[in-house]
């Protein structure tokens, strides 16, 4: 952090500068989450690692993605064919296997819908959420619904 920035923070104290270890498609979903979660009082500064985790894994969903789109979800087997020197003269088609990038998107899907379900992504937590805040003040109901409704 130069002497110039000043880092900048949410209400309920979430960094919306994200960690500057992180890629770029990973600091941008940081920026799109900190920006929905920020004003939730809920939210502690602690929870920054959950937000961490999911900006993460949404990065190896979005990677895994890309490559399953350029490389299919199918890559073909070929055994080489050789002469009697040892030579290759060929390859025999053996069939598929499934890329290995479909297993990382899906446990990147997987991870990105637990962390969501945490932080109240989900239309089901935040009804959830909403539900549980009814019961509070009216001031952060509205501030909710606001960001979410």
């Amino acid at each position: 952090m130069t002497e110039n920035k000043r880092k900048r923070y949410t209400k309920n104290g979430l960094s919306q500068d994200p960690p500057a270890y992180m890629s770029v498609q990973a600091k941008t979903t940081w920026r799109q989450i900190v920006s929905a979660l920020g004003e939730i009082k809920e939210l502690k500064k602690s929870d920054a690692k959950l937000i961490e985790m999911y900006c993460t894994q949404y990065e190896l969903y979005r990677n895994a993605y890309k490559h399953i789109q350029e490389n299919g979800e199918v890559q073909p087997i070929y055994d080489t064919v050789q002469n009697n020197l040892g030579e290759a003269i060929g390859k025999d088609f053996k069939g598929f296997k499934r890329n290995p990038m479909t297993s990382i998107y899906n446990d990147a899907i997987k991870s990105l819908n637990n962390i969501s379900r945490e932080l109240g992504l989900t239309p089901k937590s935040r009804k959830e959420l909403f539900d549980a805040i009814d019961k509070g003040d009216g001031e952060s109901v509205a501030a909710i619904k606001k960001l979410f409704g």
